[in-house]
């Protein structure tokens, strides 16, 4: 059983860090969240690599044309936000971005969006 369990450490950390190269190799400030199975720690063989990008350079673009501007990689979903949209969800208590907040890994967060929505953390209650 200790074994399963250092694996599971182990694939965890290593989505973790390439989500994080991932990330920091994204051009223009930016706030990145890793949300879903893999930042629970509950993934399993067909999980996704869920994030939250957060970019005011998402302003006037449709949600096709924010994911094709990040280019992720194969078996990564990700969500496309500008900090406006992101603050929106969290006033409206939207369950992904709660999630960020209250569960996410924080790749990056050149916007200290994470960071300031983690300090207020009124939407944990």
């Amino acid at each position: 059983m200790e074994k399963v369990i250092q694996r599971r450490r182990m694939e965890r950390l290593r989505v973790v860090e390439a989500a994080k190269h991932w990330a920091q190799a994204l051009p223009g400030p930016l706030t990145a969240i890793l949300v879903g199975s893999y930042a629970r720690g509950d993934f399993n063989a067909w999980s996704d690599v869920d994030v939250i990008l957060i970019s005011p350079r998402f302003r006037g673009l449709r949600v096709p044309e924010r994911l094709i501007a990040v280019d992720a990689p194969p078996g990564y979903e990700v969500v496309a936000w500008t900090p406006e949209e992101f603050e929106e969800m969290l006033s409206r208590r939207n369950p992904l971005a709660v999630e960020a907040v209250v569960h996410g890994v924080v790749l990056r967060d050149d916007l200290g969006l994470a960071r300031a929505a983690r300090q207020r953390n009124t939407i944990a209650g």
